[in-house]
């Protein structure tokens, strides 16, 4: 079963988007949006949802905490952190693209990345590929991680942020990685996992959609030098 006793969800409906708090998620709860069964759990977002604040989308999208409800933020340097998931994309919306991992900085509307799923109805198949800000305050550089992706199909993936500001994805078999600029240091972070589905126009049956069987973080503190 995924552990859902450290994280919040957003799910697109009431304005502002409503969250369901850590407890309630962990007790069992199950909507239209978000479903748990069978060990793994469904989101789904259709293109008329309402959207979190300063948000453009609606999304049905975990987002990291403690157990006790609140917000969990950390900065890098302070440990390696991992963000894996086994998952499948069901459905897209007509843009093709859903966002199904990130690592958001706290009280800013730009991420640091976005790992997006990009469905191109020509070759029946998607990208994978990565949105990534160098700085807090840069433009997004796109990189391509992995291609040939069908709905339905399965994959992993893993998010890794390392101490020297190294952000390394492993995607299946293929890697990419890249050196941050250490103006992130300092800047609060946090794990978001889910579909953003990446369109705002059209009906209910339009959406985003993905079954993830494995889910899970890991903050995997430094060990001591010290004597």
């Amino acid at each position: 079963m995924i552990e859902l006793a450290m994280w919040n969800l957003s799910i697109p409906v009431g304005v502002p988007a409503t969250t369901i708090e850590t407890r309630v998620l962990a007790g069992g709860y199950q909507d239209h949006y978000f479903q748990s069964k069978d060990g793994a759990i469904f989101f789904w977002s259709p293109v008329n949802g309402t959207t979190t604040e300063s948000a453009s989308y609606p999304r049905s999208e975990l987002r990291e905490t403690y157990a006790d409800g609140s917000l969990r933020n950390w900065t890098y340097p302070g440990a390696d952190h991992f963000l894996r998931a086994a998952l499948s994309v069901s459905q897209v919306p007509s843009t093709g693209k859903i966002v199904i991992g990130q690592i958001h900085a706290s009280k800013s509307s730009a991420p640091l990345l976005k790992l997006e799923y990009q469905y191109k109805t020509k070759t029946a198949d998607g990208n994978i590929v990565a949105k990534v800000r160098m700085t807090p305050t840069s433009e997004i550089q796109v990189v391509t991680v992995s291609s040939g992706i069908r709905l339905n199909q399965p994959f992993n993936y893993v998010i890794n942020l390392k101490p020297d500001g190294t952000l390394a994805i492993q995607l299946d078999r293929t890697s990419w990685s890249t050196r941050l600029d250490s103006s992130w240091a300092a800047k609060p972070l946090y794990f978001k996992a889910g579909v953003y589905t990446q369109d705002n126009t059209g009906y209910e049956t339009e959406a985003g959609a993905a079954r993830f069987d494995q889910l899970s973080i890991e903050h995997r503190a430094l060990l001591s030098t010290a004597p």
